[in-house]
């Protein structure tokens, strides 16, 4: 895509410019627009291989799936971790072949298992036993691998309830697969999503090493380990640089599995997160009254229209606006829908320029992962939220 831009405000006449930085500061959107880079996408891939060497990249695929990342990232050689049978078709549309596609999501339709094995999918996740028994039914001769609970995770966002088994049910569970015709492979296990540095794998590793060495004790061959997600983004707080970062990981790993003949990681987030930045306008900025300490401040898209992760304030996204420059306050960040959960920042109020008004440009910065995926249907009327690729 070829589009001409002027100059950023703020950057001189011969400073370089990108698209992507150009379209963020100055195209003109008629809605929130999610503006991403591909080359950005394709950098921090780079990264993140290079310091997670031997290890397969398996793209969290529902982080962004815009059919443009899902081709950048087959074309530098990334593998994918679909959630569904729409996501293994969009990776497939894109040109990943089927055995570079991981079945990751433990809770899946048996129809849906059926057509990834039609298609040549062979490696699929399971956490229970009903789900192995479908899996043998509906893709007989299948790899598997068993998903682990955490329950010592330090990320922002542990994953600890939802999915994955302990100890004594995974080792069942492998005995189970095997009884089933299935080829027990390995485990897999999600230290948390933003796991902001890398030392705070460590105890969760240490957890996962008693489980695959009691199944090695047990007599099961495991040739595959799934490290999962957690590789971390900037919303504000210091984290590591991606090659540091992901190899102080497989040291780690290495330290304690030794030279496991699979290792794969599934990044999402730490991926394509700081590889997009949406375009959104104010819509109000008012007070209650004339005793409220803090302004409230509305902006053109909110939780329902693809912020979903400032659930909690968890996600801290960085905002900038043109008037930056200008004397700065608190306020309360609110979305535009009819629904009193609609607001964004209220515990933690955020930092803004007092002049602030309607209309005002606002860019949301580093929002490259669960922004359109968690985009909601026209809630309220209002649109999903549109994505430009560049």
């Amino acid at each position: 895509m070829t589009m001409q831009f002027a100059a950023p405000q703020g950057l001189g006449a011969s400073a370089p410019v990108s698209t992507f930085d150009a379209v963020v500061e100055t195209a003109m959107f008629d809605q929130p627009t999610l503006v991403i880079s591909l080359d950005r996408v394709e950098q921090q891939y780079h990264a993140l291989k290079a310091g997670l060497g031997r290890a397969d990249i398996h793209y969290a695929v529902k982080a962004n799936p815009a059919p443009e990342v899902i081709a950048r990232l087959v074309a530098v050689g990334s593998h994918f971790d679909a959630a569904s049978r729409g996501e293994i078709e969009l990776c497939l549309a894109q040109g990943a072949r089927p055995y570079e596609i991981s079945f990751g999501n433990t809770i899946k339709r048996a129809a849906d298992v059926a057509y990834a094995h039609s298609v040549g999918v062979t490696l699929f996740a399971a956490d229970a036993a009903e789900e192995l028994d479908k899996i043998a039914q509906h893709a007989p001769g299948a790899q598997v691998y068993i998903r682990l609970i955490v329950e010592t995770s330090q990320a922002d966002w542990p994953l600890s309830r939802k999915f994955g088994c302990d100890r004594d049910m995974a080792l069942e569970l492998l005995d189970r697969a095997r009884d089933l015709g299935l080829q027990a492979v390995g485990f897999s296990f999600h230290v948390g999503s933003q796991t902001r540095r890398a030392a705070m794998w460590g105890p969760t590793l240490d957890e996962m090493h008693k489980i695959w060495h009691a199944a090695t004790e047990a007599g099961h061959n495991l040739t595959l380990l799934n490290i999962g997600g957690g590789f971390p983004a900037f919303y504000g707080q210091d984290i590591e640089a991606p090659t540091d970062y992901a190899a102080s990981v497989m040291d780690q790993v290495s330290a304690r599995f030794g030279e496991v003949a699979r290792v794969m990681a599934e990044p999402g987030r730490g991926l394509v997160a700081e590889a997009g930045a949406i375009v959104a306008e104010v819509m109000l900025a008012s007070r209650k009254s004339a005793r409220d300490l803090h302004r409230w401040v509305y902006l053109s898209i909110g939780r329902f229209s693809g912020l979903a992760e400032t659930d909690g304030e968890a996600i801290r996204y960085q905002i900038s606006t043109p008037r930056d420059g200008d004397p700065m306050g608190p306020c309360v960040l609110a979305g535009p829908s009819c629904d009193s959960a609609d607001v964004l920042y209220e515990k933690q109020p955020v930092l803004l320029p007092l002049s602030l008004s309607a209309g005002d440009r606002v860019v949301i910065r580093n929002c490259g992962a669960y922004t359109s995926s968690y985009s909601s249907v026209g809630f309220n009327g209002f649109p999903p939220l549109a994505v430009m690729v560049v």
